[in-house]
């Protein structure tokens, strides 16, 4: 495990949207843990946030776009390629515009910019994603094919192929650990010349030119092609490339293209919103397969997350030791079955139990197999419960609760002595009346082993 960093200090660019052709300002700014990468819209009544997530993207039209709400941000991937992939987990983006800088069309100044202000680490454990089976994207009409493949590490390769005489068939790589920096960061973005008039016609590339982008020529074009497209366009007027690659700067790698694809791809899965641990395989990236797979990617992320332990460090102090939970709780040894509270909030509680041989239901359950009974599992989920319950009245030593309904339990594996479980309760819905409905799961390490569904009433002593 890693510890999530975010910026030192802010770090701020300004340029021209790509599309919009509008100066615009990008202020990033170190966030909390847990915020990951949010972008802030300043130009916008009430500043409303954008999270950078896979479910917010609306738009991939030479791009990608997120929307929340009413508030839309353009041309995140080279931003979030390099925060990303350089190691920020935590970070707020504010813009004054729709769309993010594009700058030279890489990610080199962003990572120049990090490099200057330099990360900072902080208190909390990355949150990583291992799937157990390959995720994949495909569109066969198009020849696209995006796949992650259950791996220890985090790899990315990206295959090119557009039948194209002038850049014919390219592959890049990286792994993570790489000097991303020097190995990816200086890739320009690239369009076909054919594409320019139909990109204008559709209101895009309005700050597109040849100091943000690669321009590819196939076949022969003549100068008079490229003075109309120059007048076109408000351009300066240029001659025909001889590698066929137009450009005011000479290509940063022979294989530039490929790398400028693997650095959208590195941006674009970052809307997944935890790290990655597999190797994904990329067969004629871009941004709409590129956020489909990340769409995948997230949406098995968060179904592993509905049965996935609580991340809890049981090095720190609890939120509340034995002592204090026996004066929210009537429950006493032998009965009680919770030795402390690690977290605590008005809708989730997570207590911990250390299952020793001393217990005594051992004595007879069962000689020479000991195994903790079943009920008891569910008797430790309420006792935790009714702490959560019961820290919300101000006198809670007036009170009790009882079991009213115990549902859908699952015993999924046994517990013994030297077994840890890690309690968690959260409130299904509001506390009405003095009604509780609240979804348990046990834990011990990482495996799930028991949950089930109770309902409780807070009543006062008599």
């Amino acid at each position: 495990m890693s510890k999530q960093q975010t910026l030192a200090a802010p770090l701020r660019v300004t340029g021209q949207g790509l599309h919009t052709g509008v100066l615009t300002e990008a202020e990033v700014r170190p966030a909390p843990v847990n915020t990951g990468i949010i972008f802030v819209r300043d130009d916008l009544e009430g500043a409303p946030v954008v999270h950078a997530l896979a479910e917010n993207v609306l738009d991939t039209s030479r791009g990608t776009t997120i929307v929340e709400g009413e508030a839309r941000v353009s041309t995140l991937e080279h931003l979030m390629s390099a925060l990303w992939t350089m190691g920020v987990d935590n970070a707020e983006v504010h813009l004054c515009g729709p769309e993010v800088p594009i700058l030279d069309g890489s990610a080199r100044e962003y990572v120049l910019q990090l490099a200057k202000v330099g990360l900072v680490e902080q208190e909390a454990e990355r949150v990583y994603f291992a799937p157990e089976e390959k995720i994949s994207f495909k569109d066969e009409a198009s020849g696209v094919e995006l796949t992650l493949y259950p791996d220890e590490g985090y790899s990315v390769d990206v295959l090119i192929d557009y039948q194209s005489e002038v850049l014919g068939h390219q592959f890049a790589s990286f792994v993570d650990g790489q000097d991303y920096a020097k190995e990816i960061a200086n890739s320009r973005t690239f369009v076909f010349l054919h594409e320019l008039e139909q990109l204008r016609a559709h209101n895009l590339i309005k700050g597109g030119d040849l100091a943000n982008a690669l321009v590819i020529l196939e076949h022969g074009v003549s100068q008079e092609e490229l003075d109309r497209l120059a007048t076109l366009f408000g351009k300066p007027k240029v001659q025909p490339a001889a590698n066929g690659i137009l450009s005011n700067e000479p290509l940063s790698y022979e294989n530039e293209p490929a790398r400028h694809k693997l650095l959208d791809l590195l941006g674009d899965l970052a809307l997944v919103g935890v790290r990655l641990k597999g190797r994904i395989v990329a067969q004629r990236p871009g941004h709409h397969a590129n956020t489909e797979l990340a769409k995948l990617i997230r949406k098995a992320f968060l179904e592993s997350q509905k049965n996935a332990a609580p991340r809890i460090d049981l090095t720190q102090p609890p939120i509340l030791d034995v002592n204090q939970v026996q004066q929210l709780l009537p429950h006493r040894p032998p009965f009680l079955l919770v030795d402390k509270i690690m977290e605590l909030s008005e809708t989730r509680v997570v207590g911990v139990k250390n299952v020793t041989i001393n217990e005594p239901f051992f004595v007879g359950h069962f000689p020479g197999a000991p195994v903790m009974p079943g009920v008891l599992q569910v008797e430790a989920m309420a006792q935790v419960g009714g702490v959560l319950v019961l820290s919300t009245v101000p006198d809670p030593e007036n009170y009790l609760t009882y079991f009213l309904r115990i549902d859908n339990v699952r015993f999924r594996q046994k517990v013994m002595p030297g077994d840890t479980l890690i309690l968690c309760m959260e409130l299904v819905s509001p506390i009405r009346r003095g009604m509780a409905v609240m979804h348990g799961t046990t834990y011990v390490g990482s495996a799930l082993v028991a949950e089930g569904d109770l309902m409780a009433q807070i009543a006062r002593k008599s």
